[in-house]
């Protein structure tokens, strides 16, 4: 007998729609923020915008973590969380540092911890786990989002709108990377890439990732950082596809850890994308990266 043939790979074009006005909606608003990111207000904007997300995400993984039978804080991860963009704020936008990085730490071990003591009522079995995710969920969401409002803060005198230019630079190369791994990953992917940890990814979707991470910085290249050279769209490119790719499967392995599809586990999501962590997974290594590249090789502090 002639073995039955594979099933075709196909793209799910109504999800694709929906995936494609909602990014149309969310690319309005944040081009206008970053229009206006010269303008103190907007920098204001988007911590507020940075704060909501350290909450989602913060929820988010505390309630995949209950799943999976422990106990962290939502309240206390959140109020940790945000200590780190409000740090970064601050510090960019006074100059003096009036909430240092040592003090941020103490204070968030101090809601993590005594807050714990005080208020929890869960059995003391819980205790090392629940109070370990609480830290883990608020240094993951606090330190990732809080980089990508270190980068808007930015201000360069040779470059107008850095920061603006710079977080742009960030969306584009990793959601161009992700586009094109969704197209590729649905049409052509065959080989697994981690079958353990996401059935569906695959090395060609991987790939295309890749492609499009260097297609996005080409773009950011020759109309945001016109001060890029070839080496640095090829190395940010590669720098922050690669990162993206392993955050997108830090976050299956915590989700495969407590048996769930997707983050949003109490039926909120962003239409066509899922939860918020679906949403900044790539995003939270891919900002300090960019970071480090820019602060390193371009001597932006």
């Amino acid at each position: 007998m002639t073995p039955p043939a594979p099933p075709r790979r196909s793209l799910d074009t109504r999800n694709l729609a929906i995936r494609l006005a909602t990014s149309g909606v969310f690319a309005v608003g944040f081009l206008s923020l970053m229009y206006f990111g010269t303008h103190p207000w907007a920098k204001t904007v988007f911590l507020a915008i940075m704060s909501f997300s350290v909450f989602m995400g913060v929820r988010e993984m505390c309630l995949i973590a209950r799943k999976g039978g422990h106990h962290p804080s939502i309240l206390a991860g959140t109020l940790a969380g945000l200590l780190f963009p409000l740090h970064f704020y601050f510090a960019a936008r006074t100059g003096t540092d009036p909430l240092p990085l040592w003090f941020v730490l103490a204070l968030a071990g101090a809601l993590i911890h005594f807050g714990a003591l005080i208020f929890s009522k869960d059995p003391l079995e819980n205790a090392l786990s629940s109070q370990a995710i609480t830290w883990l969920a608020a240094l993951y969401m606090g330190l990732g989002l809080g980089f990508q409002q270190k980068l808007f803060m930015f201000s360069d005198t040779t470059l107008p709108n850095t920061g603006a230019r710079l977080i742009l630079a960030l969306y584009i190369i990793v959601w161009a990377g992700d586009t094109t791994a969704y197209f590729t990953g649905s049409l052509l992917g065959k080989h697994k890439l981690a079958p353990r940890v996401s059935p569906k990814k695959t090395w060609e979707g991987a790939f295309g990732n890749l492609a499009g991470n260097i297609g996005g910085a080409f773009l950011v290249r020759a109309l945001l950082c016109t001060e890029w050279t070839v080496v640095d769209a090829v190395t940010l490119g590669l720098l922050l596809g690669i990162v993206g790719i392993l955050g997108d499967l830090v976050e299956s392995t915590w989700k495969r850890s407590a048996g769930v599809k997707d983050s949003c586990l109490d039926g909120f999501s962003i239409p066509g994308h899922g939860g918020m962590l679906d949403r900044v997974d790539s995003l939270v290594f891919a900002a300090p990266a960019l970071y480090v590249y820019v602060h390193l090789v371009h001597g932006l502090s």
